[in-house]
């Protein structure tokens, strides 16, 4: 039987704060994605469905980009020790890959899995355990959209005389940029690397490549993950129905979205012990967002926040990119 793992719990995702989270998601008709991966029924669905449908588990080139932008990174590490720093783990499948790598590279390894679901950090955890000594494995429970202030809580975590690499792959399409990449540009210290990774609309044409890679996200699979959340409140399939669009992002960001929304065909009404949610047939509640970029977009939009694009790869299809990036000056 393994060993207990301490896991870390950044305030963020206290009971009281995931409360008001849940509460505010429901009074604004704006479903927090963090809810999506609240459960171990939840993140094994993510997980599935990640396995059926994302880039790097079904397009040979995505691998090879990723290798790509490990080999670069790893090579501009000099110090003997590294403390990786997953931000948004997942299931710890890359970060795992890239550890195997510095790990034949002779360096001392240090990781800490973060994400906003226990069940999440404690999977990437175990993935990283053939790499990293579990006392040299820190996983810290954080919602990075919704703390403040969290870089004190990382420096507590990594270690003082090991490099840092840090890595926020597949986390930008499901935040306001606005947001995150503040924090993110927070984080970040300038001896430190990010790697950095995005899902793209391909091709010339952005809103053809947003039509394109629709079918990635409006499918069974998908609304089986989303349901979720509503049946755990009560709310059946047959109640409505999720509809899939490509939408426009926030105002003033020149970026469109894929967006999910569950569209009610019968009065339901989601009863809590702190308030009463009614929702009327036609009404409906957005579940989910994901970005899509370009190359040139996200390299404007990390030099507005400070961070410097200094490689990238991007697969044939066009559809996914890894960023190798340095704070600005």
């Amino acid at each position: 039987m393994s060993s207990a793992v301490s896991v870390k719990i950044h305030p963020s995702q206290f009971p009281d704060a995931v409360r008001a989270d849940l509460l505010e998601s429901l009074r604004s008709r704006r479903v927090s994605h963090k809810f999506h991966y609240d459960s171990i029924k939840q993140t094994q669905k993510w997980l599935g469905l990640h396995e059926a449908y994302s880039p790097s588990r079904t397009d040979a080139d995505c691998l090879t980009i990723y290798e790509k932008g490990f080999a670069r990174a790893a090579a501009q590490i000099e110090s003997p020790a590294v403390h990786l720093v997953g931000l948004g783990c997942g299931g710890g499948q890359k970060d795992t890959r890239l550890l195997k790598l510095l790990q034949g590279q002779g360096k001392k390894l240090f990781y800490t899995p973060s994400d906003v679901s226990v069940a999440m950090v404690l999977v990437a955890q175990q993935t990283a355990h053939s790499v990293v000594a579990q006392e040299n494995c820190f996983p810290f429970v954080c919602d990075l959209g919704s703390a403040n202030q969290i870089g004190e809580n990382f420096s507590q975590l990594v270690q003082s005389d090991a490099q840092r690499l840090l890595t926020f792959f597949g986390m930008i399409p499901n935040f306001e940029p606005q947001i995150i990449l503040p924090k993110l540009t927070a984080l970040l210290r300038s001896a430190d690397l990010l790697l950095f990774s995005a899902n793209l609309a391909p091709g010339s044409d952005y809103l053809a490549g947003m039509e394109k890679i629709l079918p990635l996200y409006d499918n069974d699979l998908t609304r089986d993950w989303l349901q979720t959340f509503l049946t755990d409140l009560g709310v059946e399939k047959d109640d409505g129905d999720i509809k899939f669009s490509v939408d426009d992002g926030s105002s003033g960001m020149q970026l469109k979205r894929v967006a999910a929304h569950f569209v009610f065909q019968k009065r339901v009404v989601i009863d809590l012990p702190e308030r009463r949610f009614e929702f009327a047939p036609g009404e409906k509640i957005q579940l989910f967002f994901s970005y899509r970029h370009t190359p040139e977009r996200i390299a404007s939009l990390l030099a507005e926040n400070g961070i410097t694009v200094v490689d990238q790869w991007i697969t044939r299809s066009e559809e996914e990119g890894v960023f190798l990036c340095r704070k600005a000056g």
